[in-house]
């Protein structure tokens, strides 16, 4: 592993310079079950040192306390770090099926005080709005958010799980830096109007789950078998049962990729997301999640693999192919929108 630094591209037009590649913070304290906080700290570290400097993270992963865990090695590096948190989505504790989502004015303001106060910064580089409620109006919802990059409490506006009609509908108040969305070998729903949308526009997309959960990197093969109670999962419908079943043959052409290059499943699946940047002319910065190190070194080293016409070609049918929906209710993403 070379500890040369990964290129740099910029995060939509106007938006930071980031590294090509970003780290998903979320399973560091929240969701993927027990978390060795001391590796997890390192791994932050070790990202950095390879030229990761957009970080990921929300006000939802437990209940704010993902940003708590952030906020000391932010501090630390705060001049060399994009720090990207979301508002807008809250999961129960107690229901963590269920799915509570403001985009009303007061609560934004709310949200962004309690993550500026957990993340202990003066100013959030990059604000998203992590789910759509469609009963408020996107225009007064990024209206306010554009007010918060008057106040100098935002510098930037991002969107996650928006349609294109939506994200054109924003970019008209006010400058979008990045989508955020579910975008891998297992999940290209929004090649149809969220992509080209963002190209027009000049927004970045930012793949979260390039990895398909680590389903990919064959990591687990049933969700229900392999993983812990608490991992959430084994309540996402493509994981389990017969689904899983079917999507576990459906590695086999990217183990085939992965042979011919001397690389790993999940190296060939960020690869090909990467390359998605070239494929769709739009900046495509993957925000891959772990918290171990030895996979953050592995998923930088994907950013230099150049997939073939070939390889492409014998990738392309996998999402067609894939069993079950990537949620259980798929309302509250751009696909169940568009």
């Amino acid at each position: 592993m070379t500890d040369s630094k990964i290129a740099k591209v910029g995060l939509g037009t106007g938006g930071p310079e980031v590294g090509v590649q970003g780290l998903g913070c979320m399973g560091m304290s929240f969701a993927y079950g027990p978390t060795d906080a001391d590796e997890a700290r390192a791994t932050l570290e070790r990202a950095l040192e390879l030229g990761v400097t957009h970080y990921d993270t929300a006000d939802a992963y437990g209940q704010g306390e993902n940003e708590k865990f952030l906020s000391p090695f932010f501090k630390a590096h705060r001049d060399e770090v994009v720090i990207a948190t979301k508002f807008a989505l809250a999961i129960p504790p107690d229901e963590p099926t269920k799915r509570i989502i403001r985009n009303d004015p007061p609560y934004i303001r709310q949200a962004v005080e309690a993550s500026l106060k957990r993340l202990d910064v003066d100013v959030i580089d990059l604000y998203y709005m992590h789910r759509r409620d469609p009963s408020v109006p996107i225009e007064e919802t990024v209206g306010v958010m554009a007010e918060l990059v008057r106040e100098g409490k935002v510098k930037h506006l991002g969107l996650s799980e928006v349609t294109g009609g939506e994200l054109r509908a924003a970019q008209a108040v006010h400058p979008i830096a990045a989508v955020q969305s579910e975008w891998s070998l297992f999940s290209r729903d929004i090649e149809a109007g969220v992509v080209p949308a963002a190209r027009e526009l000049g927004v970045a997309l930012v793949p979260y789950s390039p990895l398909g959960r680590g389903f990919l990197t064959g990591s687990f093969a049933n969700a229900e078998k392999d993983l812990t109670a608490d991992d959430f999962r084994r309540m996402q419908p493509r994981f389990t049962g017969e689904n899983a079943a079917a999507n576990v043959a459906l590695l086999e052409p990217i183990r085939a990729v992965a042979d011919s290059h001397s690389a790993s499943l999940g190296q060939i699946a960020l690869a090909w997301v990467q390359q998605q940047a070239e494929m769709h002319g739009l900046p495509v910065v993957p925000i891959p999640g772990t918290r171990k190190r030895s996979r953050v070194e592995e998923n930088v080293a994907a950013t230099r693999i150049v997939l073939s016409e070939d390889d492409i070609a014998l990738l392309e049918p996998i999402a067609s192919k894939v069993a079950g929906t990537r949620y259980a209710d798929m309302t509250f993403t751009s696909a169940g929108r568009e």
